[in-house]
């Protein structure tokens, strides 16, 4: 195992509690070490004190600007065609680049080679339909290579469905709806070189409340290549990609927030193998990108940003395993903004010394840089929209009054750990780290005229330490971790906690296969996160419209209610999070092909009334989704 790295495949996503009747990628990404979820509704994952925009997520190279739809129990990802996904969550190589907390890396696998094969699915929540095969198959005896190609289509219909299946939450159904389509080809050497092309389009559709209408659709299609020269040591591989995100949100306000962002990837590597257990690897990666934004914030002001951007890197990897005992990998990512004019070095440093067998220590460390900036402010609560911008041009002022060097986004980690195996497939992980965020550039929020800096800088700090303990053998698969973390940010005026910030966070996952035939398989998931941080409320006031300057009515104009905010961000903290789900899985087996499998499951199995946010102004709280049964049926061929 890498440092700070957790490495999941198909297998081992199938055995977390099968939500809605389906399991999904997001659903075990919430039980990986030093993640946190932030609710059933509008949920994003936070990264050992990273913000979304701070985690890059890449499909076969390319990057995913928004994985998660919005009901947090789905990804846009098919489970049934991964390959296995790489979760580094702090300490990465110099390979990755463009953010400063997090990376997770997934690979899809190729349509089956031999035959036509598929899976239909359906639950209350959503329906899919996978198909995969060859178009030239591959053939053992000859020298030719194969073809193949793989389909996949999700539709949930939740917003329609559960006006059936769960009245008692609402009358007028759960809002949530998306669609996702992926396609595959595959073109296959005997030799292992091979080439891929795919497309995607991916959408989401919510109105909350009845009041804000939220939506956001993904589109996009590239390749990836693999080539083998013969006779030689060296592996080349890499991807070309153009994709498209647009989102949207609009309230009773009238005033839409819309962001867009779109753009050309090429990467290519480079993979040598010599003696003694030694690796270099090298490569460079240039992206182009647009980026379009227009919102107004608190104050009616309105904030636009159109802007074109283009990001060069280069790296270089070296790795040496010496006497099978020390690992030692040093990596530099040479990164240059040219709409920045900004060059950033990014050093890297990976170490790990195998004691024994059965005990090793690791450590990793560098520095990192992005370009990209959210619209979601680290202070917000509750914040659907998540736009997209590049760095501003510029000079901004730092927490500390003077003037930024760059305006990039810059951290620093330091990540030690060690891992311990004991007989009978029992196995620990124990990882403290420390990341310096260097810079934060957010959105200025108190803007009153147009005049004002729409950016801000901050910086802060994410320390603690991740506990994993893991059991999996024959029947029996447990995974339990416990996390403790703490974030802050600092403004120049005061230190805070930004929204995201737990300090307890513990995962319990158990799942049992029995029956003669292995045919059933029961599974549960229990999580408890200690209360999120969020500003108190001082009191209120009437906000009178000042639009019309001198001839503005104060006197018999009603005036909306404002609310007056602690001065202090984020002192008090929201009530603690706890949930349990379970699913029973049972396998027909028609044939040696093709097998029927019915899921029933529970989520939030004890009516947990866990919070979603406060509404100030109504007085109400509301919560998280309540309990949700579900049952539903695949039918593998």
């Amino acid at each position: 195992m890498k440092i700070s790295t957790v490495k999941l495949t198909p297998k081992q996503i199938q055995k977390i509690p099968a939500v809605g009747g389906e399991a999904d990628i997001v659903q075990y990404l919430q039980v990986v070490p030093g993640i946190v979820f932030s609710g059933d509704q509008g949920g994003q994952l936070y990264v050992r004190g990273g913000s979304p925009i701070q985690t890059k997520v890449m499909l076969d190279g390319v990057t995913v600007y928004n994985p998660f739809h919005s009901i947090g129990f789905f990804s846009v990802f098919e489970t049934d065609l991964i390959r296995n996904v790489d979760v580094y969550t702090g300490g990465f190589d110099a390979q990755y680049g463009g953010r400063i907390s997090a990376v997770i890396d997934i690979t899809t696998k190729d349509g089956n080679k031999k035959r036509h094969a598929g899976k239909l699915t359906a639950t209350p929540f959503l329906s899919k339909v996978t198909l995969e095969g060859p178009i030239k198959k591959l053939e053992e005896d000859s020298d030719a290579g194969s073809i193949s190609y793989v389909l996949n289509t999700k539709y949930s219909y939740l917003d329609q469905s559960s006006k059936l299946f769960y009245s008692y939450i609402d009358t007028t159904g759960l809002p949530f709806s998306f669609l996702d389509i992926y396609g595959k080809l595959s073109f296959n050497a005997k030799n292992g070189s091979k080439l891929n092309f795919y497309g995607y389009n991916y959408t989401d559709d919510v109105i909350y409340l009845n009041q804000s209408a939220f939506s956001w659709d993904a589109i996009g299609f590239g390749g990836s290549f693999v080539v083998i020269p013969p006779q030689s040591k060296t592996l080349i591989n890499g991807y070309f990609a153009y994709s498209d995100y647009g989102i949207s949100l609009t309230e009773g306000d009238s005033k839409p927030r819309t962001s867009d962002i779109g753009g050309f990837n090429i990467g290519v590597n480079f993979s040598y193998f010599f003696k003694n257990n030694q690796q270099i690897k090298y490569g460079f990666d240039v992206g182009g990108f647009s980026t379009e934004l227009k919102f107004f914030n608190v104050f009616n002001t309105i904030i636009e940003q159109k802007e074109n951007t283009t990001e060069i890197a280069s790296y270089f990897k070296y790795r040496s395993n010496i006497n099978e005992k020390f690992v030692f990998e040093p990596s530099l990512r040479m990164s240059f903004y040219p709409s920045l004019s900004t060059f950033a070095p990014e050093p890297r440093l990976g170490l790990k010394y195998n004691i024994t067998s059965k005990f090793r220590i690791k450590a990793s460390g560098g520095l990192f840089t992005q370009n990209f900036i959210s619209t979601k402010s680290d202070r917000d609560i509750v914040n659907l929209f998540t736009g997209f911008v590049s760095g501003p041009e510029g000079q901004l002022e730092t927490p500390d009054g003077g003037q930024s060097r760059n305006n990039l986004q810059t951290a620093a980690h330091a990540i030690a750990g060690f891992e311990l195996d004991l007989k009978n497939k029992v196995s620990f992980n124990v990882e403290g780290y420390y990341k310096r965020f260097g810079q934060l550039i957010n959105f200025n929020r108190t803007k009153l005229q147009l005049s004002d800096p729409d950016f801000v800088i901050e910086n802060g700090n994410a320390y603690g330490f991740d506990f994993l303990a893991k059991y999996d053998k024959k029947r029996w698969f447990i995974w339990g971790v416990y996390s403790l973390a703490f974030t802050d940010r600092f403004d120049g005026e005061q230190t805070y906690n930004p929204h995201y910030d737990r300090r307890h966070n513990f995962n319990f996952v158990s799942s049992y296969t029995f029956g003669k035939d292995l045919d059933w398989e029961t599974s549960f998931r229990w999580n408890y996160g200690s209360g999120f941080p969020f500003t108190k409320t001082q009191g209120f006031y009437e906000q009178v419209n000042l639009d019309d300057g001198i001839s503005t009515d104060v006197i018999n104009q009603n005036g909306t209610l404002g609310i007056l905010y602690d001065d202090e961000l984020n002192t008090g903290r929201l009530p603690d999070y706890h949930r349990l789900d379970g699913s029973v899985k049972k396998k027909f087996y028609l044939s040696d092909i093709s097998v029927i499998e019915v899921i029933a499951s529970v989520t939030n199995v004890y009516n947990r009334e866990n919070i979603f946010f406060f509404d100030r102004v109504r007085y109400e709280r509301v919560n998280q989704l309540p309990i949700l049964p579900s049952i539903g049926a695949s039918w593998t061929f």
